[in-house]
Formats: structure tokens, sequence, C-alpha cells
């Protein structure tokens, strides 16, 4: 099985794809525990100093490693055969770490999103699950390009056939499961 994810601040979509490219599983999980703001680095409790966010990304951390490993194995367990591959939006190889430089432009934009990628491919790493980055704005047409003829029926098909939701989340965690590994 693989699982792709298409992420947001807090909450993901999560499709859980067999090798021909059918969807066994979608839903929709939460990646941090509510007691944490979605947005460690943009912390808005009155965090200002560097060592106040730095304690709040690794808060985060520890409840992203938590709860989505826990949503993670759940959806494991409810699948017919192991999970052998993570798909997750890819982050620049080179993102610092130094809390204040991502504080800072450029980076600081997408520092959050890459906080929950990072420790969402700890997980399956820990898992002895691969994990594979694909890029959201073209991963839909790379999907399209293997799948060929089949692509609609692959990407949009599953609309149909389990009801919604299905929408732009699905199909892009769906097609990074057809190009990644």
């Amino acid at each position: 099985m693989r699982i792709g994810i298409a992420d947001h601040l807090g909450w993901a979509v999560v499709v859980a794809a067999d090798d021909q490219h059918r969807v066994v599983d979608r839903r929709r999980i939460d990646l941090i525990g509510p007691e944490h703001a979605p947005a460690p680095v943009h912390y808005d409790r009155g965090v200002s100093s560097d060592d106040e966010v730095a304690a709040a990304v690794a808060a985060a951390r520890v409840s992203i490693a938590a709860t989505a490993g826990a949503a993670l194995d759940d959806l494991a367990r409810s699948l017919p055969a192991p999970v052998r591959s993570l798909h997750l939006r890819h982050w620049p190889p080179d993102f610092p770490t130094e809390i204040q430089v991502i504080r800072r432009s450029p980076w600081e934009a997408r520092a959050d999103a890459v906080v929950y990628r990072q420790v969402l491919a700890e997980v399956a790493e820990a898992r002895g699950w691969a994990v594979a980055a694909y890029d959201a704005k073209r991963v839909e047409a790379e999907a399209a390009a293997v799948l060929g003829s089949r692509a609609d029926d692959v990407l949009f098909g599953p609309g149909a056939l389990l009801g919604p939701p299905w929408g732009k989340d699905h199909r892009v965690a769906l097609a990074a499961t057809v190009v990644g590994i």
C-alpha cells in the first residue's frame, strides 16, 4: 500500500492506494494535538523570542509525531496489505533548522509546513516505510503521464465510485502515490 498526504496546518487529507492505483482508504486526519498552535513558527500567543519559538516548535514536533503517528497507525491497521511508502509534498533539502533563520524571509513563509513534513517523514521512516516527495503543482500532470489513457479513471473515478468528499487534495494525494517510488 502507498499513502499520499496533502497536508495543511494541523490536518491533512490522506489517501491509501494499492499497486493498481485503486483507492483503498481516504480520510482526514489531525496532525497535531489540540493543545498546540497549528503554526508553531508563527505562534500567535505572545511568543516573540527565538527561544520561545524554538520551545513551541520542539513541543509541536512531539505532538505531531504522536498525533499523526497514531492516525497513520490506525490507517495502516485498517488496510488489507502493509504500507510500503508515504508520499509528502517536497521541501527544500537545504531548509535551515536554526530558529533565527527560519523566522526570516524567504524561509518563514514555509517553515510551519516544513516542520510537519519533516516529522511525517520521520514517523514513516520509523515504521520502515519509504518516503517520497512530490511537487504539488506538477504531480497530477506527472501521474497523468504515467497513467496514460487511465488517468481520468484513476484520478477522478474515486469521486464517483466512493462519493464525496473527493476533491483536489484527494487527487493530489492519490497522484503522489502514482509518481513516487
